[in-house]
């Protein structure tokens, strides 16, 4: 019989994830589960993706504002830290931020704008020209930004996060002062201990920080690498991808993913004799053309994956080949003659003509994308997602 369907995305609804179960044999069941209620039969290359938050619960890798705090207070004693460039979130940083206050006397809290580095903006970049103010070279007080923009609510969120994340820092019981520049260097004006709370300019803010005479600098990385007294911790990412838990905690990104993965994809081949492909994922790296936000808050879409995930996709354009090798074609001839040139294609098409217009993006991005918007991050309940005929083309 023909094959009329491609990739099919399927997510899949599993028992919640609490700490201690064991995540693997739980993804195991839940796709032999799947497969047999669903009628599907379990092929090579299929491949199963885990959101990041059910490894982290499993693995019980949670850290309190009181944890933050200590290894704050450790690493910056009762020096005025620069706390610069967090993104504005109540689900991402407002938890960190308390912690951060909680361990500190005083912080300078430095903010980029227009928006922040995921895209949510404090004021419209079309204010900015009509103000005259340039954000790459002006440096602004809380009083400035003010008078020049006055008070601005996230569309979506209804928060003014000036007013909340200073609110934060003082109920904490320190001290905050707000400035706004999109320089690194500026805080080095205000004080010499910096906490950069950037994601993925992070190295280099603290590469520029430390060549211009910083005393002490450190990233959301670099806290919480290890754990405070029995807490969770993360020893590649600190707290960057943690997201709120309850009101005095946060779950971090999940530790040591490659074990888990492979493990996954042993237990499914030595079932049913098919090698499939697992990865862990976390936000999908697209953006909201209406809110502007780019939807990667975490370091990396993907924690662990395994190795059939790994490079970029090797892909002909259908149309251009429609459109110029074989535009005297028509019909069958047309197929047979593109069918033909896929499975003749090279090895490496990058820079052919052939493959221009194809997604220039990882594989794992790509899947990682296609699992977070499949599983979105609210009431769905399918925090497994399995794909068939991802790796297919128009030949099979």
């Amino acid at each position: 019989m023909e094959r009329v369907v491609g990739t099919v995305v399927r997510g899949l609804r599993g028992p919640i994830i609490n700490n201690g179960d064991n995540i693997e044999q739980i993804v195991v069941d839940t796709v032999l589960h799947t497969a047999e209620v669903e009628g599907f039969s379990i092929e090579d290359r299929d491949i199963v993706t885990i959101t990041e938050s059910v490894v982290a619960r499993a693995q019980g890798n949670y850290v309190t504002i009181e944890d933050i705090a200590t290894d704050i207070s450790a690493k910056f004693g009762e020096e005025t830290i620069g706390v610069i460039f967090p993104i504005l979130s109540r689900n991402r940083f407002s938890n960190c931020l308390r912690g951060i206050a909680k361990g500190a006397k005083k912080i300078v809290l430095m903010l980029s704008y227009p928006s922040d580095e995921v895209g949510n903006h404090l004021v419209d970049i079309d204010e900015l020209d009509v103000k005259g103010v340039n954000p790459w070279t002006d440096v602004l007080s809380e009083k400035e930004f003010r008078t020049h923009f006055g008070y601005k609510k996230h569309p979506f969120t209804g928060v003014d996060y000036i007013d909340y994340y200073k609110s934060l820092v003082e109920t904490e019981g320190a001290t905050c002062e707000v400035i706004f520049s999109n320089d690194p260097k500026t805080i080095l004006d205000y004080t010499k201990n910096v906490l950069a709370c950037d994601i993925h300019s992070r190295f280099r803010t603290k590469r520029i920080l430390t060549n211009n005479g910083a005393d002490k600098v450190y990233g959301l990385d670099d806290i919480l690498k290890q754990p405070i007294n029995d807490s969770g911790f993360n020893e590649q990412y600190g707290l960057l991808g943690s997201n709120k838990a309850t009101e005095d905690s946060v779950k971090l990104f999940p530790n040591n993913c490659q074990p888990i993965v492979d493990g996954i994809q042993a237990k499914i081949k030595e079932i049913t004799g098919k090698t499939i492909e697992v990865m862990v994922y976390g936000d999908g790296a697209f953006k909201d053309p209406v809110g502007q936000i780019w939807e990667l808050a975490d370091p990396v879409v993907s924690p662990g994956y395994t190795a059939g995930l790994d490079g970029t996709p090797n892909e002909v354009k259908l149309k251009y080949l429609a459109d110029n090798n074989f535009s005297h074609l028509r019909g069958e001839e047309l197929k047979q003659a593109i069918s033909g040139y896929i499975e003749n294609k090279n090895a490496d098409l990058v820079g052919a003509m052939e493959a221009q217009g194809t997604t220039p993006r990882r594989l794992t991005d790509l899947i990682g994308s296609l699992s977070d918007l499949t599983s979105g991050s609210g009431d769905k309940g399918t925090p497994m997602i399995y794909i068939q005929g991802y790796f297919d083309n128009y030949t099979k």
